[in-house]
C-alpha cells in the first residue's frame, strides 16, 4: 500500500465532511470574535474570510468584504490599522488608524475575543455533553466491553457491569500512584498487576455480586489480560453541575496541554519525527474525526470540545504572529511606554510566522510519516 492508498484508508467521506465543518465553525467563530471586538469599538473591518486559498464567493456589507474561500482548514480578518500603511514616500511605516490608534487594553480585547471564544465553545460543549451523558464517576469503573473467550467472560462479566470495589476496598476518586494523581477507577489495572486472589464488587441493576478469582499477571513469561475494556462510570447531573465540571475538567487538561506541545517542539528542535498521540496534525485529526463519526454523535462533540481547547490554548502561545504573541508585543509597548520600531515589530513578526509555518510543515512531515 503506498503513501497516498495509506491516507486515503485512514479517512472517509464523512469523517472528511466532518472535519471541515468542526474546523470551519471553530474558526470561523475564532474570527468572528475578533471581528466583533474590532466594530464594538468603531474599528473598521476591511475583509473577512471564511477559509483560506482561492476565493469562491464574495460580498461587501457594512464595510467588509466578506469572502468564503475553497480551504475550509482557516480564515482570517483584515482588521484597519495591524498592517504597515504606506509613508508620503512609498516606505512602510506604523499604522496611525484604528487598532493602532487604540489604548493598549483595546487591542488586548481584541486579540483575546478569538481564543476565548473557543474557550467558550469548549465549555458550552463540553457542559451539554455532560448534561445529556452525566460526569464521571471516578469512583466507579464501568466494563464497556468483554472479549470472547477471556477470562473475564469465564467469570460471568458483562458489558455495562459496575465494579465499585477491589479487594474489599472502595475506589476513591483519586490516589497517589507514584508521585501522580491517578483515578479511582483506573485501580482497577493497579490491582491486576499485583499475583494473587482478587475479589471484585460489582454492580449490575440492583443486584451486587462478589466475584473472586486467582490472578497471575505474568504466565510463562507472556503479560496476562482479563479481557475487559473499562472507563470511569457516570452520573446524572444538572446544567449547573456540569457546567462546574466543565471548568474542573478544562483547568484540569492546561498541564497536559503544556506538557503535548512542550514534547512538540522538543521534537522540533531535535527533527524527531517519532509519532505519538499528543498532538496530531491535520491528517491525525481527520483520521480521529473519522473514527468519531462513525461511533456516535456525542464522539464527535468530545473531539470538537478537545480540537477548541487546543486552539484556545495554541493561539495564547506567546508567539509572534498568533495571538499571544501579538498580545505580548502590546503589553511590552504599554510597559515600555512606546511601541517597538517599524523594524523591530516587523522583524519579530516575520520570524514568528517563520516559526509557525515551519512548525505545521514538521507536523505535516510527521503526520505522512506514518504511513511510509
Amino acid at each position: 500500500m503506498n503513501v497516498i492508498q495509506g491516507i486515503a484508508a485512514a479517512l472517509t467521506p464523512l469523517g472528511l465532511l466532518w472535519t471541515a465543518i468542526i474546523f470551519g465553525v471553530s474558526v470561523f467563530l475564532h474570527e468572528l470574535a475578533h471581528y466583533a471586538a474590532a466594530r464594538a469599538q468603531g474599528v473598521r473591518v476591511n475583509s473577512f474570510s471564511v477559509g483560506m486559498g482561492p476565493v469562491l464567493f464574495k460580498r461587501r456589507w457594512k464595510g467588509t468584504v466578506w469572502r468564503v474561500s475553497a480551504l475550509p482548514l482557516g480564515g482570517y480578518v483584515e482588521i484597519d490599522g495591524m498592517a504597515p500603511e504606506e509613508g508620503p514616500g512609498g516606505e512602510l511605516r506604523h499604522p496611525t488608524r484604528g487598532f493602532a490608534a487604540l489604548p493598549a487594553w483595546g487591542k488586548v480585547a481584541i486579540l483575546l475575543a478569538g481564543p476565548l471564544t473557543n474557550l467558550l465553545l469548549t465549555l458550552i460543549l463540553m457542559t451539554t455533553s455532560f448534561t445529556a451523558q452525566g460526569v464521571p464517576a471516578l469512583d466507579r469503573a464501568r466494563i464497556e466491553s468483554v472479549q470472547a473467550g477471556s477470562r473475564a467472560q469465564a467469570l460471568g462479566l458483562q458489558a455495562g457491569d459496575v465494579i465499585t470495589a477491589v479487594d474489599g476496598q472502595s475506589l476513591p476518586e483519586t490516589r497517589q500512584v507514584g508521585g501522580e494523581q491517578v483515578a479511582g477507577y483506573e485501580g482497577v489495572g493497579l490491582a491486576l498487576r499485583q499475583a494473587g486472589r482478587h475479589t471484585f464488587t460489582v454492580v449490575r441493576g440492583k443486584e451486587v455480586k462478589q466475584v473472586a478469582f486467582d490472578w497471575q499477571p505474568t504466565l510463562n513469561g507472556k503479560r496476562q489480560l482479563l479481557g475487559i475494556r473499562y472507563g470511569p462510570d457516570v452520573r446524572k447531573v444538572g446544567v449547573g453541575a456540569a457546567f462546574v465540571t466543565s471548568l474542573d475538567t478544562t483547568v484540569q487538561a492546561v498541564p497536559q496541554l503544556v506538557r503535548a506541545f512542550t514534547g512538540l517542539f522538543k521534537k522540533f528542535f531535535t527533527l524527531d519525527i517519532s509519532q505519538d498521540q499528543n498532538v496530531s496534525g491535520p491528517i491525525g485529526t481527520a483520521e480521529v474525526i473519522s473514527r468519531a463519526a462513525a461511533l456516535s454523535p456525542w464522539a464527535l462533540v468530545q473531539v470538537a470540545t478537545l480540537l477548541n481547547l487546543s486552539l484556545a490554548f495554541f493561539n495564547l502561545l506567546p508567539i509572534p504572529g498568533l495571538d499571544g504573541g501579538r498580545i505580548l508585543l502590546v503589553l511590552v509597548g504599554a510597559l515600555r511606554g512606546r511601541p517597538l520600531s517599524f523594524q523591530q515589530e516587523q522583524a519579530i513578526n516575520f520570524g514568528g510566522f517563520a516559526f509557525v509555518m515551519l512548525l505545521t510543515l514538521f507536523v505535516l512531515v510527521r503526520d505522512v510519516s506514518r504511513f511510509f
